[in-house]
């Protein structure tokens, strides 16, 4: 295929990855709006301490699994097809997912062969990457910890930075500057990205805790809403703290092959160029949020509040530096 066919067929796949995204989001939203509260399988989540993460997702998944393999007259009428409406929404939200990943992955490699180069040198090119090791961050966990209840938050996420990449940050396939013509491109931006995902679904997570812990702090959430299907406060703040823990030293690795590349291609390390100065404030945001609570027992509000401040700083990064600040980082 000739240059033009790729990059035709990029931004074909482009749309199909923005479409999958939206519709998987709806399921999700319809499997979490209309799945069994998570109180009901508390009991069964608490006999298995390694499943205790996910709170009752993982009872809920064999739930319904139960519920649509039952035999005739073994539940009461009218069980057996609230439980299959749930299984089908959950399928039909993982599959739509996993095809648009797919998409997702095709819309990278097709833009990268076009461009004969890695697939990440202008904002439009970056932020396609974020969303895609968002959602790849998603599914992991979702295999891992069964927490298909960061479904429709990580897909709106997902939808909308590709929404705002096609609509204001497009750009055509075309040559990059030349201090981006190296290999470190695939090691600290690669880095960066993938850190970045992770943090994007660590970052769900906590402001989903914030929510259910702002209701349970009035009054609760009632019995039957969203929120009560939602894991416990606990099991969210640890979802949060885990990913976390994973994304951060892929952010400290990124900052320090950026160091080593600065230093190769602009002869110093360090210049207090504003990326290389919000970077690092987001890495020592980071770093306090998982110091807290690894040495002083921070966990819950708190940290949650510390961890949405490393995230802020992480976005102003991405966004803010870029179109607020001249530098030689500059993606804009």
């Amino acid at each position: 295929m000739s240059t033009a066919d790729l990059a035709n067929l990029s931004d074909k796949l482009m749309l199909t990855t923005v479409v999958m995204y939206i519709v998987a989001m709806v399921a999700y939203a319809a499997d979490l709006g209309f799945g069994r509260r998570r109180a009901e399988a508390a009991a069964p989540a608490e006999a298995e301490p390694a499943k205790v993460l996910v709170g009752a997702a993982g009872a809920e998944a064999v739930a319904d699994d139960a519920a649509v393999t039952a035999e005739p007259g073994t539940a009461e009428p009218g069980a057996e097809e609230p439980g299959r409406v749930r299984a089908d929404w959950a399928r039909l939200a993982i599959l739509l997912n996993v095809l648009g990943w797919g998409a997702h992955l095709g819309v990278l490699v097709t833009r990268g062969l076009a461009a004969n180069r890695w697939p990440w040198g202008n904002m439009y090119e970056f932020l396609t990457a974020i969303a895609f090791a968002a959602v790849t961050a998603f599914l992991v966990v979702l295999v891992r910890y069964r927490a298909r209840f960061l479904g429709a938050f990580v897909m709106i996420a997902a939808a909308v930075a590709l929404g705002v990449a096609n609509i204001w940050l497009y750009d055509s396939v075309g040559p990059v500057t030349a201090a981006l013509n190296s290999y470190w491109i695939a090691l600290h931006v690669t880095a960066a990205i993938i850190a970045t995902g992770a943090f994007t679904v660590a970052g769900a997570a906590t402001l989903l805790y914030l929510v259910k812990d702002r209701a349970q702090t009035r009054g609760g959430a009632a019995a039957g809403g969203v929120l009560s299907r939602l894991p416990s406060t606990d099991a969210l703040d640890r979802l949060s703290m885990r990913v976390t823990t994973f994304a951060f030293p892929i952010w400290t690795a990124a900052i320090i092959m950026g160091a080593i590349w600065a230093d190769q291609a602009w002869g110093r390390y360090w210049g207090w160029d504003p990326k290389e100065i919000w970077s690092f404030i987001t890495w020592i945001i980071y770093a306090a949020y998982l110091h807290a609570r690894a040495t002083a027992g921070w966990k819950g509000r708190k940290a949650a509040i510390l961890s949405l401040v490393a995230f802020a700083a992480l976005m102003f990064n991405f966004f803010g530096v870029n179109y607020m600040f001249s530098g030689l980082h500059s993606y804009a």
